[in-house]
């Protein structure tokens, strides 16, 4: 068997990526300036990575199904059948819309009434890609911002309140309204009544909203600076999704700005939007996306509100540990290596698919003449085995994607 099997990986051309930041890492020109938005790595269906066997060009995918006891170890064959994560680059120049992921309940459940009512797999309404939950992890490698979790009720009401003091007649009066049940009752029970009245709002209202937002925005930043970043959030917002009420998402949810280096782990049920920034994205191998706004993708704001976890989530921002990031997913970790010239045993458990980001990485073999050398933007599998047989050696950054706690 093959001890690494080099990726050739899909690249996702969605209308809010960058036209530089992933062609820029492969080394490759984009003359025709298309929105690079994602680059996957791994064996999900809708963009397995391909590698060559045997001289042609196979799906990881059906490679790994011919063996997967040698390709991903027993262990991962009976947990999972397959590889278990998804593995991408991420490139957000335009926000990405306000979304959430279902836990594995709600996933298998949503994937089998998709199915029984024969919504296509392919069908713009279609939800449930697949019958698995997502967890994820993003690892920035630029300045990353996102809103993540919902603000505390109390929060919440001081920024709308601020906001609603000067808007017109009716917007003013609907602000209000939308206040009132986050000032009683219990936190979960308040932010989902807020929730779904935001998107009942009458589409009059969504574009008086997002009209006040960014017709208003110095006079905002005038008259209620703590909140200026919000301001000029949902004036951006407001520019390119006129009369989505979602744009006052950065008064009800987090604002998260990370360093290079610097992560998030995203449980189920937790609404968030990536905003701007570059990044490495590891999660479980779904593809399964709840949207509530921001999108000019199909957008079903009560199934959304069905599966969110409404108890509360501001993200811990998460350095790597040691050589990288452990989260409570099984199916994931993420580890992290600069090399400075000196020879490492692989880091970490096997199988696992890893990325060179900066400089070149030299791969050998203990007890076989053979070796690897990887630049910017190669990618690679590495099938189960014996991690303490791989070593690397030069000036190199290196981002690998591992299995989390079986």
């Amino acid at each position: 068997m093959n001890r690494i099997f080099k990726l050739k990986n899909p690249v996702k051309h969605y209308d809010w990526g960058s036209p530089q930041w992933i062609p820029q890492l492969l080394g490759i020109a984009n003359p025709d300036g298309l929105p690079w938005a994602e680059l996957w790595m791994g064996v999900h269906p809708e963009g397995p990575s391909l590698t060559e066997y045997e001289g042609a060009m196979l799906p990881l995918s059906s490679l790994i199904a011919q063996d997967p006891a040698s390709y991903v170890g027993t262990a991962v064959q009976e947990a999972f059948g397959t590889l278990p994560f998804l593995f991408k680059l991420l490139a957000v120049e335009k926000p990405l819309s306000i979304q959430a992921h279902p836990n594995q309940e709600q996933a298998q459940k949503g994937w089998e009434r998709e199915n029984q009512l024969s919504i296509p797999l392919k069908a713009p309404n279609r939800n449930y890609k697949d019958p698995y939950h997502k967890p994820e992890l993003i690892c920035a490698l630029s300045p990353f911002k996102a809103l993540c979790g919902f603000q505390e009720p109390e929060q919440i009401v001081q920024g709308l309140t601020a906001f609603a003091q000067s808007a017109p007649e009716p917007l003013h009066r609907a602000l209000n309204t939308l206040v009132q049940p986050l000032q009683t009752g219990a936190a979960a029970q308040s932010l989902r009544a807020f929730l779904q009245g935001l998107f009942a709002l009458p589409p009059a209202l969504g574009q008086a909203l997002s009209a006040y937002g960014k017709d208003h925005k110095e006079t905002l930043i005038h008259e209620h600076p703590a909140y200026k970043e919000a301001w000029k959030l949902i004036a951006y917002f407001a520019e390119l999704y006129p009369g989505d009420p979602a744009v006052i998402a950065p008064l009800y949810l987090n604002q998260i700005a990370l360093e290079p280096g610097e992560g998030i782990y995203l449980p189920a049920g937790v609404l968030h939007a990536y905003i701007s920034g570059f990044g490495v994205e590891l999660m479980a191998n779904s593809d399964n996306v709840l949207r509530g706004g921001l999108s000019s993708k199909h957008v079903d704001s009560q199934e959304l509100v069905h599966i969110l976890d409404f108890s509360g989530f501001h993200p811990q921002i998460l350095k790597a540990q040691g050589s990288g990031f452990r989260t409570p997913a099984k199916e994931f970790s993420l580890w992290v290596r600069e090399g400075q010239g000196d020879q490492v045993q692989y880091p970490e458990s096997l199988p696992g698919i890893l990325i060179v980001t900066q400089g070149k990485l030299h791969i050998t073999f203990t007890g076989r003449d053979e070796a690897w050398n990887l630049t910017p933007g190669e990618s690679v599998f590495i099938p189960a085995g014996r991690p303490e047989d791989f070593r690397f050696s030069g000036t190199y950054t290196l981002y690998g994607a591992g299995l989390g706690s079986l």
